[in-house]
């Protein structure tokens, strides 16, 4: 079974930039899809995008279509999210995910998951 760990959140500017990372323990890599989700206080998590197995094809949600980018190194376990040009309402925790299926499109296929990494934006 695959362990997250989150790192690279924090305090950030509106319009400004920041890397999320995810590293991946336990199982092997190269067979998850990953996908990341978000959390505001009082809000449901939302699923922010996913990334195939082999890094070949990414899914992005509306919101942040054209501002993030979901990218992965199967040789190092990684997988990042990249947020550009961002806003107050990206603030929220964000959560690295994995499934088996292979389903990075679809929120519900991810059944493993990370702690968490706060983001927040300020205006």
């Amino acid at each position: 079974q695959v362990q997250l760990v989150e790192s690279g959140g924090g305090l950030v500017q509106a319009g400004g930039s920041l890397r999320l990372s995810c590293t991946a323990s336990g199982s092997t890599f190269s067979g998850y899809a990953m996908g990341w989700f978000r959390q505001a206080p009082g809000q449901e998590r939302e699923f922010v995008g996913g990334i195939s197995r082999n890094g070949g094809t990414t899914y992005y949600t509306d919101s942040v279509k054209g501002r993030f980018i979901i990218s992965r190194d199967n040789a190092k376990n990684m997988v990042y999210l990249q947020l550009n040009r961002v806003k107050p309402e990206d603030t929220a925790v964000y959560y690295c995910a994995a499934n088996e299926d292979g389903s990075f499109y679809h929120p519900r296929a991810y059944n493993h998951w990370g702690q968490g990494t706060q983001v927040t934006v300020s205006s």
